[in-house]
């Protein structure tokens, strides 16, 4: 197994919700990174990215692989906010704000801790845990591709999600 998904969990600053996750994967820094940043990468579990300038300032819009309400796919615009060759890589983007993957070795196993952060501000409640409920399952994907199985869009089923949802929402709010 390339990887797992730790729960999320989340806090609240002003106006602003951050969501975290942290994911334990069995592949050096040098395979992950290119799954987080750079457009290949990206198309294997999350969106298409054109552009991504992989650069501080650069330019990047995401195409999201799952649709969202009505069929659409939601469409990203934004700006890379934070970029470190194999170690950082943040995208603050519309409607979805600031999305941060932080690459660091795990220890002497050869493998990756990547830290996920999403700075976003939530409408309410039901949106934290559609947004909790998202990333958790997008994760997953990350670590599927990681595997050498990019996410299939025809095979993708809701149940996954609420499956997370309903985790999210129950007492405790997370998922392990």
């Amino acid at each position: 197994m390339a990887g797992v998904v730790r729960a999320g969990s989340w806090e609240r600053r002003e106006r602003t919700d951050v969501l975290r996750f942290t994911l334990e994967l069995a592949r050096p820094v040098h395979q992950v990174w290119p799954v987080v940043a750079t457009p290949a990468g990206l198309r294997g579990w999350l969106a298409d990215a054109d552009p991504l300038e992989a650069r501080l300032g650069g330019a990047v819009t995401l195409r999201w692989l799952n649709a969202g309400d009505g069929g659409r796919a939601t469409v990203a615009e934004g700006t890379v906010t934070a970029w470190d060759l194999e170690h950082v890589a943040e995208y603050t983007v519309a409607g979805h704000g600031r999305i941060r993957f932080h690459l660091a070795p795990a220890g002497a196993t050869d493998g990756t801790v990547l830290r996920f952060t999403n700075e976003v501000a939530c409408a309410d409640e039901p949106d934290r845990l559609s947004r909790l409920a998202g990333w958790h399952q997008h994760l997953e994907h990350l670590a599927e591709a990681l595997e050498g199985r990019p996410r299939d869009r025809s095979a993708s089923t809701p149940d996954r999600y609420r499956e997370l949802y309903a985790a999210y929402e129950a007492p405790g709010g997370r998922q392990s």
